[in-house]
């Protein structure tokens, strides 16, 4: 298990427009890896690859449904709207409201270079959004409805196991 470290809001590399992938190499096999294992290990549901300093264009995913690997991403169409809570681990323990469709269809490529369509609503959708507007160099805090906010997750975590009992 390989981590990068997290770039944080303020750095240059977040405002990078990020170049396409042509080939997947084994550097770039390695890449993908890392960039799971530090999202992950930072709890994060989503995480491009400037995010850890490579202004390629790679996102990845799991927002529950196992790891979901984006090369060159590009979205297709979008429908509806859901404005919900939405961070960054590139601006931690910060939240703010966030417009984005509730439905998305996106076309990418996989590790294998295969091209591949994924359609998403909810969660999926935000994640698909806020990860490839990272690849334009742009930051969810630009769509933030109102004031971001600092959040603690474990008085949330605490706050859910409560409602529960």
């Amino acid at each position: 298990m390989a981590t990068r470290e997290i770039r944080i809001m303020g750095d240059e590399v977040l405002k990078k427009v990020c170049r396409p992938v042509k080939e997947v190499t084994p550097h770039t096999k390695q890449l993908i890896e890392d960039m799971l294992d530090t999202m992950y290990q930072a709890n994060g549901v989503g995480l491009a690859a400037p995010q850890v300093g490579v202004i390629r264009r790679i996102v990845v995913i799991d927002v529950g449904e196992g790891p979901l690997v984006m090369i060159n991403p590009e979205i297709l169409e979008t429908d509806g709207s859901q404005t919900g809570e939405e961070g960054c681990l590139s601006l931690p323990g910060k939240a703010g409201q966030v417009t984005r469709p509730n439905y998305v269809k996106a076309r990418f490529y996989n590790e294998e270079m295969e091209l591949c369509e994924v359609e998403g609503e909810g969660l999926l959708a935000r994640a698909i959004c806020h990860e490839t507007d990272h690849l334009d160099g742009h930051m969810y805090v630009e769509k933030v409805e109102g004031e971001i906010h600092d959040v603690h997750y474990e008085e949330a975590e605490e706050n859910e196991e409560e409602e529960e009992e």
